[in-house]
């Protein structure tokens, strides 16, 4: 592996790039891939060219740069007499637009630093034999290379001088070559046809990124939230600052286990953010021992632009959660100005709760899409109800509902429309997590049944409400079987500028499998194309600054403030794993013409310290791999027929172990954890897990007996608090008899601690009288997994009051002297 970076001169980039070609091809000709002089991708000339018609559709030149060499031939031949004029005019414009050939950088011989920048391209043997013959004197003209100069009366000398190692792709074989420009300027595929995009680095060392978002202020900053419950600021040069935008940590309830889904879950800017500064959260939160989703309303600090006021936090909405995963967590605008909110159905297998499940149940808030105006609530109700929400004027059902049948969609977003024509603007597409078989995309529509428990993708489910005609539900536009992918992460339609290829697709991924996908819509048929992603192999993204892998778990998508397109991934699906990485999607195969896409950020004022991006991935030169094809269903399988998509998996809702990364796609960490391996998820890492919190008639409790918790006095502790102890169905306490700093080990190792501080006695942290007192006189000797390997008294023996609840302090540094 080489690291691929960008440099403060060509010479450097040059090195880089050929770096990566010596070691990754070895000795040989290099096969050319599309470059321009600046080395960059080829575009499409917003203008038609006057001089170099022939790139006129796709080339390195725009107008400009296409008067400029225009203005050069001029010069030029205006030392011709008439008759070499009539002979050799041709030859001369020719050889001047080799600057404007999508192969640009190869003809120059730019990609090799062992030999200078070429002043003539580099020319295939008949053609140069032909110029020399007839036009050899413009050469002085067009070049000063002394020792070309000096070949001059040399023939065979000259042109071996201006030829290229792979004749056939010298000027101007290359013209004729189909292998290079039957599909130029088209997003490449591989063998397969799965379509190879690159990657730039934007962010790393995050802990479980879920969201990046923007202000939509014309800063061009953008804010990425961890699920721990920090939100930081990134500059418009990706540089962050020391200070945290939003730090609620303590008051998020998630933990280190890999794959809760508890945590902070959703940020977004008001739409009038630069006049009103709001901004509103979605997290997780335990209240009286009763676990819940929050949204809440924040506002930028009077003193910093970069920080939100942590005391002007108003809740806007709570709702309880009878389980700890299926917890939604999207929150977006509208451009109707309304605040959308996306709610799981509560969790555990099936949607077991009533009659017919949270999601069908129009009177429940989960497993719902809510709609609600948070416009001008400074005084008033903290929201209201949009006149036009679809069951305002239903007794049964919540007026916040605009639309249900939702399992957990997990990431959703508004297309911005086509950036010349708006079509598509306004839908709103999510990836709803699926129960054991399927994974689904759908576009979201006000007051629609999307389906569950009654359909998971095209499938039943529940074969009664399936049955049921009055169900009236919306089929997906697309579904996809978990031989492919068992956690979908939704993504965005690509509506950016520096891209113009991909506009229209509609890019997502899968959590568990790390696949990146695409849908494209079939504007006559209304259908939905589906085509894989891969990231490209040999030469494909060996440009400056690219990459081409990326880590497994992809957690989240974005869009920045001029539209283009990010994920975010980890190695390590834990909150407090810092493995978390930002990447930019790009296209090689087209660039946006220069100048198209510049933006002018709004200056920033910063007081906080800026620590500067160091980018820390690796290019990796691959060669293609075939990997297994793989079909999903775009359509409902008829009645009577067996499903040819239908995996045959056990019917649980959980996930045991994560797939293998797939193929090229998955990146290998370029620091490995301590172990030597890749955690594997645990059971219920995937967004549609089984573990929950409490235990509802006849179904078997997922928390395992001795899990711990700790708890202070006003509930926001993390680090520090009482030791509670689950044990056959409850929470409970334990007693200090006996507690010591080996047992307070334990618990900290179990809450992913590596060091403990104090152990706590007397209740420091507050008496647990609403528990039990499960365990008095442990006594450990700090190397067992839970405190019920110690030794112990009988469960629920004990001889001490709740003032003698034990407690500990944990950490993840050393602490010498407390």
């Amino acid at each position: 592996m080489w690291v691929l970076r960008g440099s403060a001169g060509a010479g450097g980039t040059r090195a880089a790039l050929a770096l990566l070609l010596a070691t990754a091809l070895g000795p040989g000709p290099a096969r050319p891939h599309p470059q321009c002089l600046d080395f960059k991708p080829p575009f499409r000339p917003p203008q038609g060219l006057a001089f170099c018609r022939r790139y006129a559709d796709f080339g390195c030149c725009d107008l400009r740069r296409d008067r400029a060499l225009l203005q050069r031939f001029y010069r030029l031949s205006a030392r011709l007499d008439g008759p070499s004029y009539a002979a050799c005019a041709g030859y001369l414009q020719d050889l001047l637009c080799q600057e404007c050939s999508p192969y640009a950088a190869h003809l120059y011989d730019a990609e090799d630093p062992s030999t200078p920048v070429r002043t003539i391209p580099g020319l295939c043997q008949d053609y140069c034999l032909e110029v020399w013959q007839k036009c050899r004197s413009i050469f002085r003209y067009l070049s000063a290379d002394q020792e070309l100069i000096a070949l001059e009366n040399n023939m065979a000398k000259f042109c071996r001088y201006l030829s290229l190692e792979d004749a056939d792709y010298c000027f101007p074989h290359l013209l004729s070559n189909q292998n290079l420009n039957q599909n130029l300027g088209l997003v490449t595929a591989n063998a397969e046809g799965c379509l190879q995009l690159c990657l730039m680095e934007v962010a790393n060392g995050l802990r479980n990124p879920v969201a990046m978002v923007h202000a939509n202020d014309g800063t061009h900053r953008f804010f990425i939230a961890e699920q721990i419950g920090l939100v930081w600021t990134y500059l418009s040069d990706r540089s962050r600052l020391q200070k945290p935008f939003l730090n609620i940590s303590e008051a998020v309830l998630t933990s280190p286990w890999e794959g809760d889904e508890r945590g902070f879950l959703g940020i977004v800017f008001h739409p009038k953010f630069k006049f009103n500064g709001k901004v509103y959260v979605y997290y997780s939160v335990e209240v009286h021992y009763e676990e819940r989703i929050r949204i809440s309303e924040f506002r930028i600090s009077p003193a910093d632009m970069n920080t939100l006021d942590h005391s002007s936090e108003r809740i806007i909405l709570e709702i309880e959660e009878p389980a700890s995963n299926h917890n939604g967590g999207e929150l977006l605008f509208g451009d109707d100005g309304y605040l959308y909110i996306f709610t799981g159905d509560g969790g555990m297998a099936g949607d077991p709760f009533g009659t017919f499940g949270n999601a069908q149940n129009k009177s429940a808030l989960l497993g719902k899409v809510l709609r609600i105006d948070v416009n001008n609530n400074d005084h008033g109700p903290l929201y209201h109800i949009p006149p036009d929400n679809p069951f305002v004027s239903d007794p049964t059902a919540r007026p916040e509902v605009y639309a249900y049948g939702v399992r957990n969609m997990w990431r959703c977003s508004f297309d911005r429309g086509d950036p010349q024509t708006k079509e598509g603007k306004g839908r709103l597409f999510c990836g709803d997590v699926g129960q054991n078989k399927y994974e689904e995309v759908d576009i979201v529509e006000k007051g629609k049944n999307y389906g569950w428990r009654a359909r998971e993708g095209f499938s039943c489910y529940d074969k009664k409400l399936c049955a049921n005609s009055s169900l009236d539900d919306v089929l997906p536009i697309y579904a996809y079987p978990h031989k492919m992918g068992k956690s979908v992460t939704g993504g965005y339609v690509y509506r950016g500028c520096e891209s113009p290829n991909l506009n229209g697709l509609y890019i997502f991924g899968d959590f568990m499998s790390g696949r990146l996908m695409s849908l494209k819509e079939d504007r006559a048929t209304g259908e939905w194309q589906y085509s894989e992603i891969c990231m490209g192999v040999g030469q494909t993204c060996m440009f400056p600054g690219l990459i081409n892998n990326y880590y497994q778990y992809i957690i989240s998508f974005a869009e920045d403030e001029a539209g283009e397109l990010y994920f975010m991934s980890t190695g390590v699906p834990s909150a407090t794993a810092p493995n978390g990485v930002v990447y930019k999607v790009v296209d090689t195969s087209r660039r946006a013409p220069p100048g198209k896409c510049q933006v002018e950020a709004l200056p920033v004022k910063v007081k906080s310290k800026i620590i500067r991006f160091v980018p820390k991935e690796t290019f990796v030169m691959k060669t293609p791999t075939p990997r297994p094809r793989l079909r999903a269903t775009t359509e409902a399988p008829r009645e009577g027929r067996r499903d040819p998509y239908h995996p045959r998996m056990p019917a649980v809702d959980r996930v045991g172990q994560a797939p293998p990364p797939p193929g090229n796609w998955s990146k290998t960490p370029t620091t490995p954890p301590s172990s030597g391996r890749t955690p594997k998820p645990r059971k219920g890492g995937k967004r549609g897990g089984k573990r929950r919190k409490k235990k509802p008639p006849g179904t078997a409790p997922a928390l395992q007996n001795g899990s711990v918790r700790l708890m202070e006095q006003r509930g926001r502790g993390r680090n520090r608090g009482r030791v509670e102890l689950y044990i056959n169905g409850e929470w409970g306490t334990v007693c200090d008899d006996g507690w010591s700093s080996a047992a307070a080990a334990v618990v900290c190792r179990q809450l992913g601690f590596p060091y403990v501080v104090r152990a706590s006695k007397k209740a420091e942290f507050g008496e647990g009288t609403s528990l039990r007192i499960l365990l008095d006189d442990v006594q450990c000797s700090g190397q067992e997994k839970t405190l019920l390997e110690c030794a112990h008294a009988d469960i629920g023996t004990h001889n001490c009051s709740h003032e003698e609840d034990a407690g500990v302090v944990c950490s993840r540094q050393e602490v010498t002297d407390w």
